[in-house]
């Protein structure tokens, strides 16, 4: 086959079809030679080969006219093999486009996908010649267009947003009223029953667990399991094709699309779960799938012996984001999904690792500066996972403004609250008001804290009240993988139970937590399924299971919890006292003289400095100002609530509250009672200064009236 060729241009990076042919454009600052391999689109045979004899700025590029969208296309990259020095060329390999928009299918697992033999005694040092074309799936030309019928972004404010983790397939893999033949796809997620089914809940955000095309880890392909999060990638820019229910050629773009359209019609935003941390290619025992073999010291971190990576991911190499042209390529791809594919935001996996600079973590790191000052990135939500495996890794509250935090505090602090642990009352009250002593200092708001009780990684909510236990021995780890400290509380048996009290309890228990969250000031961050009471059956990391024990499972769903979470969620989203945008400040508000803020013992006495400090007190009271907004609504008007009183009691045992005094109000009506499930703002009626009963272990709240 001839391939008539021209220079081309060194920008846009990547394979761009500009309506006559395709521009290709690879970055390689080590590499001798690039070869540009076009392979038939249905028997992936290769058709030509063509040298890019054009280099700019350590950029390689050529441009083909007569080249069309659908197009399979691969690298075989030229230069030396010397591992201790840090260069991994080997040109028997073919190479995935870290730019590639589409990737044709999955990974074929075979031997000639490594650059050295395997078996050989020198290890990775060996060389190896085997042609790995025939295993590694090709990289495809896209055609870019889409009708996007006038799309709006929701761009809906964090202080009104709901957020919900789910993961494409296993939301809708088992939905009995979607068509078989998409569920587990973006279209499935696009469909109508998704749909009404997230806004009957109330949900304004999807945050979609990785769909950056990924690869499945041999050893567990081999065991018969499979990284079913995804939290492997290789391919940034490309929608990941398990997930395609229309094609493998480019399709599996313009399904993404049409789903983030469907979404964003229904005023739903799309965050991404992303990983530019580390790549699927592994440690010196990895395969050389793409970057490795494109310039492997120009991508990956690696230690003074050049040999090995550094590993602040747990992976076995890590993104050197301090080089410039990565974080060209993570800058790119960010855009790409804004622009091109329009979603609103992104959760970074392992963010902390990207704010390394040599060691230290910086928090005035290149990436934040370059994020910080790019019109298009600063301005969608962007969400840190702050932490890493790494030395000083742990950064909760110590992201730049700008960013919002999963807060790993707030999830700890309210485990430890409702199963009863030794805690101080007063962290109690800071995550409930949004974590003020991580964020207020670096002039953020209370919405930079992303709370959370569960999340894909750990326990469901139904496991975090049935399990003391993790029980992962299907992963096939002897039960070592996964955290062994989950601040879990199994209400006093293990597992699934026929003791009727266990099951009213736990049901109890679920209810507490959630009310705990949406109550509480910030982001609330919820789990799909949770409201579905999903179970795991004791495991708590999951990762494997592409199955039945990971996918919702509608049929058996716990409708009682389903119908109690929407109504908090309609319930809280009525009310702005809730979802301040602004802090407590505890002083007094012009015009009433009351504060906007106030914590009481059963008593009915405000909580002096002493209180704060028992760390065997399992419950207080707590006022709520209405008229302490400080808050401008949309036309610049004042922002007004009722006023309400929260008792959270986490004791075992009934406590009799008394109401605050005359100046707080004289009736009050109980709205919410998480002991019996009731939420009704016609709730009975309490006068104030008279004593009501808590049920142990129980969330009440009271409405004033404004």
């Amino acid at each position: 086959m001839n391939i008539e060729s021209y220079p081309g241009s060194p920008y846009p990076l990547g394979a761009t079809w500009d309506g006559e042919g395709v521009n290709f454009a690879l970055f390689s600052e080590n590499a001798l030679k690039v070869e540009l391999c076009l392979f038939n689109s249905e028997s992936e045979a290769e058709e030509a080969r063509v040298v890019l004899t054009e280099r700019t700025h350590h950029i390689w590029h050529v441009y083909l006219p007569e080249i069309k969208p659908g197009q399979l296309y691969g690298y075989r990259v030229h230069g030396p093999y010397e591992p201790e020095n840090g260069h991994r060329f080997n040109l028997n390999k073919l190479l995935l486009d870290p730019y590639a928009k589409a990737i044709s299918r999955t990974i074929e697992w075979h031997d000639s996908l490594f650059g050295y033999k395997l078996g050989d005694p020198k290890e990775d040092l060996s060389f190896s010649k085997s042609d790995s074309a025939a295993y590694i799936p090709k990289s495809v030309v896209v055609n870019t267009s889409f009708n996007w019928e006038g799309d709006k972004k929701p761009n809906i404010p964090y202080h009104k947003s709901i957020i919900y983790e789910t993961h494409v397939k296993g939301f809708t893999k088992l939905h009995p009223d979607i068509p078989e033949e998409i569920r587990g796809t973006y279209a499935a997620l696009a469909h109508p029953v998704t749909i009404q089914y997230l806004k009957d809940l109330g949900i304004t955000a999807i945050e979609l667990m990785p769909v950056h095309h990924f690869i499945n880890d041999r050893h567990l392909v081999e065991k018969g399991l499979t990284n079913y999060w995804g939290y492997n990638t290789i391919g940034y820019f490309a929608p990941d094709v398990r997930y395609s229910s229309s094609g493998t050629h480019g399709e599996q773009v313009v399904e993404f699309k049409q789903m983030v359209k469907e979404l964003h019609k229904a005023g739903i935003e799309v965050i991404l779960d992303v990983v530019y941390n580390h790549t699927a290619e592994g440690n010196q025992m990895g395969p050389t799938l793409s970057f490795r073999g494109i310039d492997n010291a120009a991508y990956y971190r690696l230690t003074e012996d050049k040999r090995y990576y550094m590993d602040y991911t747990g992976t076995g190499n890590t993104l050197n984001a301090n080089l410039p042209n990565v974080l060209r390529l993570i800058m790119d791809s960010l855009r790409y999904w804004i622009l091109e594919m329009r979603v609103d935001g992104f959760r970074f996996d392992l963010a902390a690792t990207l704010a390394r600079e040599l060691h230290e973590v910086d928090r005035l790191s290149a990436f934040f500066d370059i994020i910080h000052q790019d019109p298009i990135i600063s301005q969608v939500k962007l969400i840190a996972e702050p932490w890493d495996i790494g030395e000083g890794g742990y950064q909760v509250g110590e992201f730049p403004p700008g960013w919002a935090e999963w807060n790993g505090k707030y999830r700890d602090c309210i485990r430890d609250y409702w199963r009863g642990a030794d805690s101080m009352l007063a962290e109690f009250a800071e995550r409930f008001t949004g974590s003020s002593d991580l964020y207020k200092d670096d002039n953020r708001s209370p919405t930079a804290s992303i709370n959370f009780i569960t999340a894909h990684d750990g326990f469901t909510l139904h496991d975090l009240v049935s399990y003391n236990e993790k029980h992962n021995m299907a992963n096939g780890e002897d039960n070592n993988d996964g955290e062994s400290h989950n601040r879990s509380w199994n209400c006093g048996e293990e597992g699934p139970t026929e003791d009727t009290e266990v099951q009213a309890l736990r049901a109890k228990q679920k209810r507490n937590f959630l009310t705990t969250l949406f109550l509480s000031q910030g982001v609330p961050m919820l789990v799909a399924g949770d409201e579905l009471s999903r179970t795991q059956q004791g495991n708590n990391n999951a990762y494997c299971q592409d199955n039945e024990l990971s996918w919702l499972n509608w049929e058996e769903a716990d409708k009682e919890l389903l119908d109690y979470t929407r109504r908090l969620i309609r319930f809280c989203k009525q009310h702005p006292v809730f979802n301040r945008r602004r802090w407590f400040k505890g002083q007094p508000i012009k015009g009433n003289n009351l504060k906007d803020i106030a914590w009481f013992l059963p008593e009915g006495q405000e909580m002096t400095e002493e209180n704060w400090s028992h760390d065997f007190a399992k419950s207080l009271g707590v006022y709520l100002n209405g008229k302490g907004l400080r808050a401008k609504g949309p036309k610049g008007e004042q922002v007004m609530d009722d006023s309400f009183y929260v008792i959270f009691n986490a004791h075992y045992e009934p406590l009799k509250y008394k109401l605050p005094p005359h100046k707080y109000g004289e009736t009050w009506h109980k709205v919410i009672d998480t002991a019996t499930g009731t939420i009704d703002e016609q709730g009975k009626t309490f006068a104030y200064g008279k004593a009501l009963e808590v049920a142990p272990r129980s969330v009440v709240v009271l409405l004033q009236p404004q």
